[in-house]
């Protein structure tokens, strides 16, 4: 029987990790399956130990469920701890190891696949929430200019803040959205859920600086995030690249080996 693998969420119904894990697979000659599964809100434990119990040897985790698996996890990442969540799951030994593969995805398709250097760029995240918190450290030790961090509650962007201050030698620095008039910034990143709902953010005009880059998390649509970026003359990319790559971090911890990921983009793209 091939090494079984899943993701879960709900919805989970338009998840592209099952493509994607196929396409490595045969890419790399690995023996294994990988499924979308959906758990009830409140049953992801028990549909994680049916899962261990049938014979899964890792998962994924996405919306809503990724600090549940941060609670199941027995032991963490350094990077699963400081995103506070959890969106790869390994079973072995009985036992439950948590990872967060979103940050490390990010910052590959920013560098590899879209050709930015973060070192020295003033960078501007917006939202506060969870993927936000899942991408700072990588961020942070890329050693950028300044990573701001902006959302709607001012108060919510300084907690975050504070938890990472002494993580990296970069401090982080938090706003809110009202704030940001009259600022530029070379890299701006919409990690917040607008996108989903095609809702605008309040942001001011001349936010993009000149042959910058806006980059839009949620991938496969044209946001209003995206299209104001665009009117602003910024280059604009959504999330596609960074679900490829953090998938092929996952793979890498869960095989042993790491796929190519430039003609599995490809393929998604197409």
């Amino acid at each position: 029987m091939p090494d079984r693998y899943a993701v879960f969420g709900n919805p989970i119904s338009h998840s592209q990790s099952p493509r994607i894990h196929a396409l490595f697979a045969a890419q790399t000659r690995q023996d294994m399956s990988y499924e979308a599964l959906l758990a009830t809100v409140d049953g992801f434990a028990t549909a994680i130990q049916q899962f261990v119990r049938a014979g899964g040897q890792g998962a994924n985790v996405t919306v809503p469920f990724k600090e549940e698996a941060f609670r199941l996890a027995k032991t963490l990442t350094p990077r699963a701890k400081a995103a506070g969540a959890v969106n790869t799951l390994s079973f072995a030994d009985d036992s439950i190891a948590g990872d967060n593969t979103d940050g490390a995805g990010l910052v590959r398709d920013l560098k590899a696949n879209l050709g930015f250097d973060l070192t020295g760029k003033r960078i501007l995240l917006l939202g506060a929430g969870g993927a936000a918190r899942g991408v700072i450290l990588p961020l942070l030790q890329e050693q950028p200019a300044a990573l701001t961090l902006a959302n709607r509650t001012e108060e919510k962007a300084f907690r975050l803040a504070l938890q990472f201050t002494g993580r990296a030698s970069v401090l982080p620095e938090a706003c809110g959205f009202g704030q940001l008039t009259g600022k530029e910034f070379d890299l701006v990143i919409n990690a917040t859920s607008t996108g989903l709902s095609d809702t605008a953010l309040p942001l001011p005009p001349r936010l993009f600086a000149p042959r910058g880059l806006a980059y839009e998390m949620v991938y496969g649509r044209e946001t209003p995030f995206m299209r104001q970026a665009r009117a602003d003359g910024s280059r604009v990319a959504d999330g596609l690249g960074m679900l490829v790559e953090q998938a092929a971090e996952t793979f890498q911890l869960w095989r042993g080996i790491r796929p190519a990921t430039g003609p599995v983009l490809a393929s998604l793209k197409n």
